[in-house]
């Protein structure tokens, strides 16, 4: 099981309180310490340290994992994940969502690619490994632009990826754009059917940590059929049988 933390506790008791909710679903086991959307706001590099430390102390957590920005990474962070990585593995994921530089002046992603291509060089040269996250679904993106997006992904040497369906929420500059009509989000057969597409160029040695996300459903304006876990992730298995599908299946034989 995977865990986040909760900054209004410590972190060994955000662990604690993590494992017992897992536990409470799936009978526990070993844990992976989860820092989500984790920029340099955590404060000095000491306190980071701090942190990251707790969170692997414990011997059922068996990894680190790190959700960040590509343009986040300072020498100095770098060399602390690296230290930790000396005592159990640390991943870093980044939030690329697209390749696309229209769709990310767009989302206001704020960097160019080229610094997530240097992100993974430098990750990889000190032994970290890369989860790459990836939207479906953005306004203006076709269905041969997210599969390039997933094509580039795997190319780029990361060893996992995120797949998400883009969500509108309330409040967001987003929901006025799709409140004027300017955008339709997924339907759920077109969502698998999107899944399925990029799944097919993905090397069949990457490890697909997520193929959806579901927002807080309180502030859920569109897609509604996401708000039901249980449904999109029965439909997705039975699509994937269905559909007899195969991780890397459109990859030459020398890239799968």
């Amino acid at each position: 099981g995977a865990f986040a933390a909760d900054r209004a506790l410590s972190v060994p008791q955000q662990i604690e309180a993590a494992k017992a909710r897992v536990r409470a679903k799936n009978g526990g086991g070993k844990y992976i310490a989860y820092f989500q959307n984790f920029t340099n706001t955590y404060g000095s590099l000491a306190r980071m340290e701090a942190l990251f430390t707790q969170a692997l102390a414990p011997e059922d957590v068996v990894a680190l994992s790190v959700a960040t920005r590509p343009d986040c990474l300072p020498p100095e962070i770098l060399s602390l994940l690296a230290e930790l990585r000396a005592e159990k593995p640390v991943w870093v994921e980044l939030g690329l969502q697209t390749i696309h530089a229209s769709t990310a002046a767009y989302i206001r992603r704020g960097y160019p690619l080229s610094v997530y291509d240097e992100a993974v060089r430098a990750l990889h040269a000190r032994g970290i490994s890369v989860i790459t996250h990836q939207i479906l679904g953005l306004p203006g993106e076709t269905p041969e632009m997210m599969v390039e997006t997933a094509r580039y992904i795997g190319r780029s040497g990361a060893e996992g990826i995120k797949l998400h369906l883009l969500h509108v929420l309330t409040g967001t500059d987003l929901a006025a754009d799709y409140a004027a009509g300017e955008f339709e989000t997924l339907s759920l057969d077109a969502y698998i059917t999107l899944l399925e597409a990029c799944l097919r160029v993905l090397p069949r040695e990457m490890v697909i940590h997520r193929l959806t996300g579901d927002g807080a459903k309180r502030d859920l304006l569109a897609p509604g059929w996401s708000g039901d876990k249980k449904r999109v992730i029965n439909e997705i298995r039975r699509r994937f049988l269905a559909d007899d599908l195969e991780q890397g299946s459109d990859l030459p034989d020398s890239l799968i």
